[in-house]
């Protein structure tokens, strides 16, 4: 996809892989391109997840920016967490088993980083949106029939809110609904208008 280019003559680059970051990013109407930064994503030792998602999130675009010195860079990393603890992508489907058991009947906090790099005046706006899912109690035939039907086995928390894993929930708290899927659009608007990008512009 040819990217955007507005008054600095910037392009707009998503620093993601993710079909669902980059399908939410096409809402806003805006041309764009995208890379996958090779970024190291560990758990640093005693970080805090709000920490762990900023500090991915400002290192994928940072990575594009060494290769592309002129440009609007969106990096994003999302976590779950239940009761404390970190829920990543689970991989395999035991792995999504044992989340799904884990986060049933409880309150599962998704946290996404999100930072905007301009890679050629420097200026970083970086932000940690919290979003609030409820699971309803789930029984083993639901999860086991759930994971069949979706394979969400690259998804933090091992579902997909945009499709059937809606029905795995009881209640949705948070400012921005998108950012639940990985890309909150609402505090992205605001950082684009700080580097004069008006999604609305004529």
């Amino acid at each position: 996809m040819p990217y955007a280019h507005f008054a600095q003559h910037l392009p707009l680059i998503l620093a993601s892989s993710s079909p669902f970051r980059r399908e939410l990013l096409s809402r806003l109407g805006l041309e764009f391109g995208t890379l996958s930064p090779d970024v190291d994503e560990s758990h640093q030792q005693e970080e805090p997840p709000e920490k762990l998602v900023t500090r991915l999130a400002e290192s994928k675009a940072r990575a594009v920016a060494e290769t592309h010195t002129e440009a609007l860079i969106i990096g994003s990393d999302q976590v779950a967490t239940v009761d404390g603890s970190i829920l990543g992508k689970p991989g395999t489907h035991q792995r999504a088993v044992e989340q799904l058991q884990q986060t049933s009947g409880k309150q599962v906090i998704f946290l996404t980083g999100l930072c905007l790099l301009n890679s050629k005046t420097g200026q970083t706006q970086v932000c940690c949106e919290p979003f609030q899912v409820t699971f309803r109690q789930l029984d083993k035939v639901e999860i086991e029939n759930y994971l069949k039907k979706e394979k969400p086995y690259n998804c933090a928390g091992s579902f997909k809110s945009e499709g059937l894993g809606i029905s795995l929930f009881e209640r949705l708290e948070g400012e921005d609904p998108n950012a639940l899927i990985g890309l909150p659009l609402i505090r992205l608007i605001g950082m684009l208008r700080n580097e004069d990008v008006n999604v609305l512009a004529g």
